[in-house]
């Protein structure tokens, strides 16, 4: 994406939080950089793919939860026990860049 910057594995945990924090979004899978996200108050696309976002949310009103409920998910397994990975394959980047641009929308409380 335009502007988007990967450092996945380039940085430390305090960078990491000290990004965070000043980004204007964060797209995320379920981990713990995205309660991160939460707890310094940058907006979230929360991706849920094996994991629920009924188990796991990520505590923040300016979030947007991505998960197709699928009927083989949440499984929380590592390697799909199916064999086909549909909770990931068919979640289509226009769902989350559409919850991005919704997130950018609304502005931050003071």
């Amino acid at each position: 994406a335009p502007g988007a910057v990967d450092l996945a594995g380039r940085t430390k945990l305090e960078d990491a939080i000290d990004l965070i924090a000043a980004a204007k979004l964060a797209v995320s899978n379920d981990s713990g950089l995205m309660h991160v996200a939460a707890a310094v108050d940058t907006p979230i696309v929360a991706v849920y793919g094996s994991t629920s976002p009924e188990n796991t949310p990520p505590l923040t009103d300016r979030s947007e939860l991505i998960w197709l409920h699928l009927s083989c998910s949440p499984c929380h397994s590592k390697v799909c026990p199916l064999g086909h990975l549909n909770c990931l394959k068919t979640l289509d980047v226009a769902r989350v860049a559409a919850a991005a641009d919704r997130l950018l929308e609304i502005p931050a409380t003071a």
